[in-house]
């Protein structure tokens, strides 16, 4: 099994500059100050809610299409999703002009239903609640792919996955160069981890000595335990309001990057996250989904000290969230 690098990610480059510009990387001065940052520090949040899906999930899914083009002629592809990386396959399938397949939880959020449907994928959904049990999600996968000869997309255990979400890492370490800073923490989301594996490679080779933090939800730190145990770690029935980091576990390709590359993994109760909701919400304007805001939830708890002199980076990773459930969420915390 060959493991992403650094060269892979450079690589998939190209490929997403055809397609999508860079996420912004906006400074957060309402975060220097609630940090009590000296003006020699700055505080930056990477927004991947401006991207044309709503997430930072189709960079992998377009350097994945690419690079699969051949494998998969006129063939469809199959792939199963808790809604973002439905979206962003089906974006990339629209580019690539491929069909489509994806299986998606009922209880998605609407905008997440919407957005895929908009790029011509067809969607068929499963029972969450009871999938620990009956393992409905893969089975459905399987028979989608085995019944359309379907080629079938992992939404983050693949190379070329890792890949394309890394060139968002890329991008942070040339802007933060190109303005003559430097980085001591960086903070990013896991769950199967081809968010935060692509991004560490790009993080650890342009800033060798930053801390690279995995965030979690509280109920659902697999990645946590994993780190802590020495070997990846299943959890049978993660929860939270995090939709989209309710992966059983970090996927095997993303495991001996994250070892090799994380410093911490913290954990993040469900209301922090929904204060995270309400605070970017107040402070910027972000309407954001409960996974994007959690990476600012541990920033904002206090999860790690923010020792040294660099610069902080926060992943927002997507905004898709209804907003009756956005005002439920940010309401009464």
């Amino acid at each position: 099994m060959k493991i992403a690098t650094i060269e892979d990610v450079l690589d998939a480059e190209a490929v997403i500059r055809e397609h999508v510009s860079p996420a912004p990387l906006i400074r957060s001065y309402p975060l220097e100050k609630l940090l009590g940052f000296p003006d020699t520090r700055r505080v930056w949040i990477k927004d991947y809610g401006w991207t044309p899906v709503g997430s930072f999930k189709l960079l992998g899914a377009l350097n994945w299409m690419a690079k699969n083009l051949e494998q998969i002629g006129e063939r469809p592809v199959a792939a199963h999703s808790s809604g973002n990386f439905a979206s962003g396959i089906s974006y990339a399938g629209m580019r690539f002009q491929k069909r489509v397949l994806v299986v998606m939880p009922e209880t998605a959020p609407k905008i997440k239903f919407q957005l895929t449907r908009s790029f011509g994928a067809e969607v068929m959904t499963y029972d969450i609640s009871r999938d620990h049990e009956t393992g409905e999600r893969d089975k459905l996968t399987r028979k989608l792919a085995d019944e359309h000869q379907a080629v079938q997309a992992s939404p983050y255990d693949d190379l070329y996955v890792i890949a394309g979400n890394g060139v968002g890492g890329l991008e942070i370490v040339r802007e933060l160069r190109r303005l003559g800073r430097e980085l001591s923490h960086f903070f990013c989301q896991v769950s199967g981890g081809g968010l935060m594996a692509g991004h560490a490679l790009a993080i650890a080779d342009g800033f060798p000595d930053a801390k690279i933090v995995g965030v979690e939800p509280e109920d659902a730190n697999d990645f946590g335990l994993s780190l802590a145990a020495g070997h990846r770690v299943r959890l049978d029935h993660p929860k939270s309001i995090c939709d989209g980091l309710l992966s059983y576990d970090v996927g095997e390709q993303n495991w001996p990057i994250l070892q090799k590359y994380l410093t911490d993994a913290v954990s993040v109760p469900d209301l922090e996250t929904r204060k995270a909701m309400k605070w970017l919400y107040e402070n910027h304007g972000l309407r954001t989904e409960p996974s994007g805001a959690i990476a600012t939830a541990a920033l904002l708890g206090g999860k790690v000290p923010l020792d040294g002199t660099g610069d902080v980076v926060i992943v927002l990773s997507g905004r898709n969230v209804d907003e009756p459930r956005f005002q439920e969420w940010i309401s009464n915390t």
